[in-house]
């Protein structure tokens, strides 16, 4: 079965679409062919020509071209972009080189997706600084909540931008202001936004936001992007380091460590560099459409979703008002378990995901309305018949 497509896409970019409605772009996004190419040409080439090509001077720029990408995704200057293999060892490099004492806490929130907290708690076990997590429920953390575990002894809030369970979208301006305003730092995983939602990283006031490559901003997994703001730069010393954490990458020796006085300075070793080509592909793929165009599209979408879904048995819980949405589309399925739903949807072509108890959609910018009236239709039968 064909679908008939309305998107920015063009025929040939995400071939699984002809037939399928991937409606998981908060697991796993769809890559462009353009960025599925560069990746695996880069990898082909390395394999067969070892350093014919990919020579000293280009590992040593190889992170070039994403930084000039992620600059475009956050507003920023390039000195402010800094790649990486995973969100989590960039947030992990942060946490040991802020490292929290003994006197101090860190706040997030007990339904944010652990390795928004995880790099904190492992440094807690070394200088014993308090974690504290805002309490939420069904996937949602009311920003009052958050506010009143921040104190003067707080040295991070760290948190996901959206929620990955319902979606929730918080505001980074609101709680940097809080967190400046008690000598705290606010650390963001952007993973489930950026991509989709419009961020100038300056304006928000964040002193730091990280997003893996996979999910909304359609590239590869290992590899990740950071946004570190410049007052950060020439003052923290990476947690994790290795031969390119040198300002002169080839300079080779044990005796010195001369950090960039940039975001690279994070940048610490040899990596999958095809991953990290394959993720500055996807971001201009994206940023030339535009993302905020990119989240009227999506946003479009849900809305039409949560319309389709109103008619069933099922409890949307994602928030529904714009300033804390996103595209992310998540429900609670009455008397059935979401696992199965999931899995009898995908025998019709039609791709949703688990999380906790919920079942979650997440259009993203290569479906259209056929996508999202095919997965309420087929959810419709599932529920009706049973088959």
């Amino acid at each position: 079965m064909r679908l008939c497509k309305k998107t920015f896409t063009q025929p040939g970019d995400f071939p699984l679409t002809d037939t399928w409605s991937y409606l998981n772009a908060a697991n796993v996004a769809l890559m462009p062919m353009s960025a599925t190419r560069v990746m695996t040409d880069w990898q082909t080439d390395v394999a067969q020509n070892g350093s014919n090509n990919f020579n000293d001077h280009a590992e040593d720029t190889a992170f070039d071209g994403l930084r000039e990408q992620g600059a475009k995704l956050f507003g920023c200057r390039q000195e402010d972009i800094a790649g990486g293999s995973s969100c989590s060892e960039l947030l992990g490099s942060l946490a040991w080189a802020i490292m929290p004492q003994q006197h101090e806490n860190v706040v997030s929130t007990s339904i944010a997706f652990p390795s928004t907290v995880y790099p904190f708690t492992r440094v807690s076990h070394h200088t014993g600084c308090e974690i504290r997590l805002a309490q939420g429920n069904n996937g949602y953390t009311s920003f009052d909540e958050i506010v009143k575990n921040i104190d003067h002894n707080t040295s991070i809030v760290s948190i996901s931008h959206a929620e990955y369970t319902g979606g929730q979208l918080y505001d980074l301006t609101a709680l940097a202001e809080v967190a400046h305003a008690h000598g705290a730092l606010l650390i963001v995983d952007a993973t489930q936004s950026a991509g989709a939602i419009p961020i100038d990283a300056p304006s928000t006031g964040a002193d730091a936001i990280i997003a893996g490559g996979y999910k909304w901003l359609c590239g590869p997994f290992g590899a990740a992007v950071m946004y570190l703001a410049p007052h950060l730069q020439n003052t923290l010393e990476p947690g994790f380091v290795g031969f390119r954490s040198h300002k002169d990458m080839w300079d080779l020796s044990p005796e010195r460590l001369d950090y960039p006085e940039t975001a690279k300075r994070f940048e610490s070793s040899t990596m999958a560099f095809g991953c990290i080509k394959g993720l500055e592909k996807s971001i201009e793929y994206l940023t030339k459409i535009g993302i905020t165009q990119i989240y009227n599209h999506n946003i479009g979408l849900a809305d039409r979703l949560i319309e389709g879904l109103s008619s069933l048995d099922v409890e949307v819980v994602s928030p529904l008002n714009l300033s804390e949405r996103t595209s992310i589309v998540t429900c609670k399925v009455r008397g059935h378990d979401p696992l199965e739903v999931v899995r009898s949807l995908k025998e019709r072509h039609v791709v949703a995901h688990k999380r906790q108890d919920f079942l979650r959609f997440s259009p993203h910018v290569y479906n259209n309305e056929a996508d999202v009236d095919r997965a309420v239709s087929e959810l419709r039968l599932l529920l009706t018949t049973g088959r």
